[in-house]
């Protein structure tokens, strides 16, 4: 079983990074409910097992390609980040640990998985995975763009997912061109 959470979390986390073009040093915030994975409300089967099988799978991938992954706690803890210290040198870090049952298995996971390891409130990434419906949208960047996967699921989750694009300002860009001429 926890090879193929780990199979469907690498595939999930190849095909965002791709459809995203996220590149060296960007950041992939994961929201992660191990509970909607083993097919239970979300909330109510923290499992640490199910978490660092998928987490394995992501992070796998996200090294590779030298991408940061952000990982969500979950809402006892205000749905506070765990990354890399590196990747947020100038953020704010909160004095937190989180664990199973406070934080979510996969902020714990990635606790304890990160070299140094910090928690923020908050984070801008440049893409997302919602593994269960955590609901990652709070931290992405503006604007976002939601992502139809065709790897959508991971165990009995549903994979929702966003990549970020910059704002348009300043009305339609081809009008301005012609005006200049």
């Amino acid at each position: 079983m926890f090879e193929n959470l780990t199979e469907q979390a690498i595939n999930v986390t190849k095909e965002i990074i791709e459809v995203s073009k996220l590149k060296k040093g960007q950041i992939l915030v994961v929201g992660c409910s191990t509970s909607e994975i083993c097919g239970d409300k979300i909330g109510t089967n923290s499992n640490l097992e199910v978490a660092k099988a998928v987490f394995k799978g992501i992070y796998e991938v996200a090294q590779e390609k030298e991408i940061y992954i952000a990982a969500q706690c979950c809402e006892h803890l205000n749905r506070a980040i765990i990354v890399e210290q590196e990747a947020v040198p100038f953020s704010e870090i909160v004095n937190v640990v989180p664990q199973p049952k406070a934080g979510g298995s996969m902020a714990t996971t990635a606790y304890v998985s990160f070299k140094n390891p910090v928690a923020v409130e908050e984070i801008k990434a440049d893409a997302g995975i919602d593994i269960g419906g955590t609901l990652i949208g709070m931290h992405l960047k503006k604007v976002a763009v939601p992502v139809r996967l065709v790897n959508n699921k991971i165990g009995e989750a549903n994979v929702a997912a966003a990549r970020t694009r910059p704002k348009f300002i300043g009305g339609n860009r081809a009008f301005y061109n012609e005006d200049l001429k």
